[in-house]
């Protein structure tokens, strides 16, 4: 498989803190790499890099050999980038049918001029349905998204991420705070993903992550301490040693 997404010796600094120190890495099409690693690892800072929410003070950043590092998070976008975020990012007083068409509307270039209703764009309609269905919260398009669990809200904000129709898709914690049934209805979610998109997850549940990667990095004090196959990194002593345990 080729890669559809590197970043080559990308760096960032926050004053005299270095959080991400000349990593170098790649997403290959059609795969899930896990993006693992101590709090402070500074993987969050990497997924901002990787969908120009922040931009490298160093280093490379390239999407089908088109390079953005530099670039705004909306340039990420219309490059096939979609993103979620550790803490819910939805509309509570809109509908979770609303929720997705606004993603979606946004995505268009038609942020905010809503012109007509949402039911004058028959594509939105339709997009929702099939954002929703893929996450299984079709028969609660109507209901206002505050009245949902905070598992289906999770759920929600990867339909607003897949309405925009990314190519590669970036889930930061989207397994966080949820019970075992929501967080099995996550896992099998994120491997359906692959059929049509490349995933970066950042997941601290090792036993979802180990089920769903086909690759994983482990960053260790904004570097990379481990690449390779789940069966490699898991067999890695230093890994064991700063990370999974003995």
């Amino acid at each position: 498989m080729s890669a559809i997404l590197t970043a080559d010796k990308v760096t960032r600094r926050f004053g005299g803190l270095t959080a991400i120190n000349s990593v170098t890495w790649s997403l290959k099409k059609g795969e899930i790499h896990a993006v693992i690693g101590p709090n402070g690892a500074g993987k969050t800072t990497f997924l901002n890099l990787l969908s120009g929410v922040a931009r490298p003070d160093g280093g490379t950043i390239e999407i089908d050999g088109t390079r953005l590092d530099g670039q705004s998070a909306h340039v990420f976008a219309r490059h096939g980038v979609g993103r979620s975020f550790q803490r819910t990012n939805i509309f509570d007083g809109m509908t979770v049918a609303e929720n997705v068409k606004t993603a979606a509307l946004v995505h268009l270039g038609h942020a905010f001029r809503f012109v007509r209703p949402f039911a004058g764009y028959k594509s939105l309609e339709e997009e929702a349905e099939r954002a929703l269905s893929l996450v299984g919260l079709l028969d609660r398009r109507h209901r206002l998204a505050h009245t949902l669990s905070y598992g289906e809200q999770r759920m929600l904000e990867i339909a607003m991420v897949l309405a925009t129709r990314p190519s590669i898709v970036l889930l930061d914690e989207p397994m966080a705070g949820i019970g075992y049934d929501e967080t099995r209805h996550v896992t099998q979610l994120i491997a359906g993903l692959k059929h049509d998109h490349s995933v970066v997850l950042i997941e601290h549940d090792l036993s979802a992550v180990f089920a769903l990667a086909d690759r994983l990095t482990v960053l260790v004090n904004g570097a990379v301490a481990a690449c390779g196959s789940v069966e490699e990194v898991r067999a890695d002593t230093a890994v064991q040693k700063a990370y999974l345990g003995e």
